[in-house]
C-alpha cells in the first residue's frame, strides 16, 4: 500500500497557510470589527462572574483572559493573538521545524480564542471548518522532527510513528461529511432551485462577493447550468463514499473531482480561504506514489507478475469499471438526461420525488457512518507498524503515543457521528447516548461541526442588496459605497480571495431580512454618524474616497435595492438595478428611533473608554505595527505574504544543498571483472540518486 508521508506534510503546511491567511485577514478588521469605538467592541463579550480561573476558562475557552495581565484590552489582546498567529503560521509554512504538534495546538487555540469573542463576524461555517481542521492538525503533525536525512533508516518504516496513517484517516473523514452534507442538504431543504436544477441560474449573481469570471458564468445556456447543478449533485454526494475505496484509483478521480468544483468555485466567487482549506483536505486522498516524480515505467517495473497479483489487478480493474459505469447510469437514471442533437444540447430533469430521497438518505445514512469501518483497518495497519518497532525503549514510546493517539482517534470520530447525523433526524436519535454525551461535553471546542452549504438559493428575484446613504441636511442624499459589496452598477466585482472582509459579508445576511433580524447594523449606523475612522476604514479604506471624509454626515439612512448582472450588449456596466423600499429609516445623533433600537440590542456607549495613564511598550509596538500596515488593503497585504512565502521557497530550492557526487559514488555496487556485468550494475545509480534527492524537493 502507498504510504502518506508526502501527504501529511502537505496537508500541515497547507493548514499553516490557511491559518496565515485567516489571522491576517482578521487583523485588518479588529479595530473597526471589536475595538472601543468598533461595531460590537469585544470588551463586552468578556466579563468576569466571578468564577475560578480554570472553570471560567472551561466555559469560554480563549486566551484572552489573560490580556489584563500584559496591560491590554480584549481588542488589543485579538491584535497581539492575530499578529503572533500569522507570524507563527508563516514560520510553520517556511520552516519543517516548526511543523510539530505543539505549533498547530497554539495555532488552534489561537483561533478558538479569536472565534470566542468574535459574535456574528466569526459565525461562519469556514471558522469552524478551520477550527476543527486545525485540531486534526494537531493529531496528525509530528511529536518531534524526524532523524536527518543522511542519518535516517532507508526502511520505509523507519523514522515512521505508527499512529500517523491513524489521525491522518481523520481528515478523510472530515472531508467526506463536508461533501456529503452539504451535497444532502440542498435536497432536504426542499429549495425548488435545487430540485429544479435551476440554481445555478441564480447563484453567479446572487452569491456574496462574486467574482467577474461570474458574470461570464451567469450567461452560459440554462441547460449547461442544469447540467452543472448535476454535476454538482454527483461530485458532493456519490463520490465521496469512494474517498473510502480500497482501489487507489477510485480514490484519485475522487480527489480530481473535488479539486475541479472547488477550483470552479474559486474562479467564480470571493470564499475566502473556504475553498483554500478545502482543497488542503483533499491531500488525505492521495499517497506518496502519486505525489513523487517517478515515471510511470519504473513503477510498471516494480509489478509483480504473478498469477495471483494479475488475477486480483484485472479484478480491481473490472469493479473500478463497473463503479464508473454506476455511477453514470444513477446520474442518467435519476436526472433523466437527454441529448439534443438539433440543439447541442443536454437537457435534464430531477426524476425522483422529496419521499423517495427521504427514503434513501434514511437507508444510507447508517451505512455511511459504517464507511468508519475503515478506520478499523487503521488501527490494524498502526499496529502492526507498531510491532516493526526495535528496541524496547522505542517501543514503549511508540506504544504510548499509539494508545493516546488512537484513543483521541476513536473518540474524534465518535463525537462527530452526532452533528453528522443531524441531516436524518431517525438516525441521529438511533446513535449511542454515550456518544451524544461525550459531544455536548466538548460542543464548546468545536472539535467537530455539522456543515451543509447553500442549503436554499436566496435571491430568486433579484439579488437583495442594502445601500447606505448620509446627508447633510436630509435632502440630498449621497451613497456609501464598499470597497466590495456591489454597490456602483459600473464598477467590476472584485478579485479579494483569501480574505474575508466580515461587514461585507454580513450586509449580504442583513439584506435578506428586516434589519432588526441584524442588530450589529443599527450599531453601524451610530459610528457612521459619530465618524468613527476603525469603522470608516471597514467601509472604505482610504479616506479621500469615502465621501463623508471631511465630516461625519448628520443623517444616514438605507435603502433596500434588487441587483441583477447586466446583459451582454449593455457597455460600461456589470449590474442594474432597481429601488425596492426603504431599509432603515434616516436618524441623526440623539433621534428617538436610533437611541430605542440601541437600547433594545443593548449597543448603547454606557461610558467612554478610559484612556490609560501610561501605556506599556507592548501596546507601543503594536500601535506601532498597526501604523506601518494600516495603509495597505487586506487583499494587498494577504497576496504580500503569499508572494514573501513564494519567494522564500524559490530562494530555498536555489541555494539549498546539492546532492554530492561522492554520496551517489558510495551507493554503487564493487566493480567486477566482467564489463558487460559492471555497466549493468551501475546503470540503476542514477535512479538511486533521485531517489535519495526526494526529500529535498519535498522540503
Amino acid at each position: 500500500m502507498a504510504g502518506s508521508r508526502l501527504p501529511r506534510h502537505l496537508f500541515l503546511q497547507g493548514v499553516a497557510a490557511i491559518f496565515m491567511f485567516a489571522f491576517a485577514s482578521l487583523y485588518t478588521q479588529i479595530p473597526g470589527l471589536y475595538g472601543p469605538e468598533g461595531i460590537l467592541p469585544a470588551r463586552r463579550t468578556l466579563r468576569p462572574q466571578g468564577k475560578g480561573r480554570w472553570q471560567q476558562l472551561w466555559e469560554t475557552p480563549t486566551l484572552l483572559w489573560e490580556a489584563p495581565r500584559l496591560g491590554l484590552d480584549t481588542a488589543q489582546g485579538l491584535e497581539l493573538l492575530s499578529l503572533l498567529g500569522t507570524l507563527l503560521a508563516l514560520g510553520a509554512l517556511l520552516l519543517s521545524q516548526l511543523r510539530h504538534l505543539l505549533t498547530y495546538l497554539l495555532l488552534w487555540a489561537a483561533y478558538l480564542s479569536v472565534c470566542q469573542v468574535g459574535q456574528v463576524f466569526l459565525y461562519f461555517q469556514w471558522d469552524s471548518l478551520l477550527l476543527e481542521t486545525g485540531f486534526l492538525a494537531v493529531l496528525v503533525a509530528p511529536l518531534r522532527q524526524p532523524p536527518h536525512r543522511k542519518q535516517a533508516p532507508q526502511s520505509k518504516l523507519a523514522g515512521a510513528s505508527p499512529h500517523e496513517g491513524l489521525s491522518f484517516w481523520l481528515v478523510r473523514w472530515l472531508l467526506f461529511r463536508l461533501m456529503f452534507a452539504s451535497g444532502v442538504v440542498k435536497l432536504t431543504s426542499r429549495c425548488p432551485a435545487w430540485w429544479g436544477l435551476t440554481a445555478l441560474t441564480y447563484h453567479y449573481e446572487t452569491q456574496c462577493l462574486p467574482t467577474p469570471a461570474a458574470w461570464f458564468a451567469h450567461h452560459l445556456p440554462v441547460w449547461l447550468h442544469k447540467l452543472s447543478v448535476v454535476a454538482t449533485f454527483l461530485i458532493e454526494i456519490a463520490v465521496p463514499p469512494l474517498f473510502f475505496a480500497p482501489i487507489r484509483r477510485l480514490r484519485l478521480a475522487a480527489f480530481y473531482s473535488q479539486v475541479l468544483l472547488q477550483v470552479l468555485i474559486i474562479l467564480t466567487g470571493n470564499y475566502n480561504f473556504f475553498n483554500l482549506l478545502t482543497l488542503v483536505l483533499t491531500t488525505a486522498l492521495l499517497d506518496d506514489v502519486h505525489l513523487l516524480a517517478e515515471s510511470g515505467s519504473s513503477r510498471r517495473k516494480k509489478m509483480p507478475t504473478s498469477w495471483p497479483r494479475a488475477l486480483l489487478a484485472m479484478l480491481a480493474l473490472l469493479l473500478e469499471l463497473a463503479i464508473y459505469g454506476l455511477l453514470a447510469y444513477g446520474v442518467v437514471h435519476c436526472f433523466g438526461l437527454e441529448v439534443d442533437w438539433e440543439q447541442y444540447a443536454i437537457h435534464s430533469r430531477t426524476t425522483f420525488t422529496f419521499h423517495q430521497f427521504s427514503q434513501w438518505l434514511k437507508t444510507v445514512s447508517l451505512p455511511t457512518m459504517w464507511l468508519g469501518a475503515s478506520l478499523a483497518w487503521e488501527l490494524l495497519t498502526a499496529l502492526w507498524r507498531w510491532t516493526q518497532v526495535r528496541g524496547w525503549l522505542q517501543k514503549f514510546c511508540a506504544a504510548a503515543q499509539l494508545s493516546i493517539f488512537g484513543a483521541a482517534t476513536v473518540a474524534l470520530f465518535m463525537i462527530s457521528l452526532v452533528p453528522y447525523s443531524y441531516m436524518e433526524p431517525s438516525t441521529h436519535g438511533r446513535l449511542w447516548t454515550g456518544a451524544h454525551r461525550l459531544f455536548g461535553t466538548v460542543e464548546h471546542l468545536q472539535l467537530a461541526n455539522s456543515y451543509g452549504l447553500f442549503r436554499r438559493m436566496t435571491g430568486l428575484g433579484g439579488r437583495p442588496e442594502v445601500v447606505l446613504e448620509g446627508s447633510y441636511d436630509g435632502h440630498h442624499w449621497t451613497e456609501i459605497e464598499f470597497m466590495y459589496k456591489p454597490g456602483n452598477v459600473s464598477r467590476a466585482p472584485p478579485v479579494v480571495t483569501p480574505h474575508q472582509p466580515r461587514l461585507d459579508w454580513q450586509m449580504w445576511f442583513a439584506a435578506l431580512g428586516p434589519h432588526t433580524q441584524s442588530p450589529w447594523f443599527t450599531s453601524l449606523v451610530l459610528r457612521l454618524l459619530q465618524g468613527k475612522e476603525p469603522v470608516i476604514r471597514l467601509i472604505q479604506n482610504h479616506a479621500p474616497t469615502y465621501p463623508f471624509h471631511k465630516q461625519p454626515p448628520t443623517y444616514v439612512r438605507a435603502q433596500l435595492y434588487k441587483y441583477w448582472f447586466s446583459q451582454p450588449g449593455e457597455q460600461g456596466r456589470w449590474w442594474r438595478r432597481q429601488w425596492v423600499e426603504e431599509f432603515f429609516p434616516a436618524v441623526s445623533l440623539g433621534d428617538p428611533t436610533l437611541e430605542t433600537l440601541l437600547r433594545q440590542f443593548g449597543l448603547q456607549d454606557k461610558s467612554p473608554p478610559r484612556a490609560r495613564s501610561s501605556s506599556s511598550p507592548l501596546t507601543e509596538a503594536l500601535y506601532w505595527v498597526r501604523k506601518q500596515l494600516s495603509p495597505l488593503e487586506a487583499p494587498t497585504l494577504l497576496w504580500g505574504l503569499l508572494a514573501t512565502v513564494g519567494a522564500i521557497r524559490v530562494m530555498q530550492a536555489l541555494l539549498g544543498p546539492r546532492p554530492s557526487p561522492p554520496a551517489r559514488e558510495k551507493q554503487r555496487p564493487a566493480p567486477r571483472e566482467d564489463s558487460g556485468a559492471t555497466s549493468k550494475q551501475a546503470a540503476p545509480a542514477p535512479s538511486n540518486s533521485s531517489r535519495s534527492q526526494t526529500p529535498r524537493r519535498k522540503k
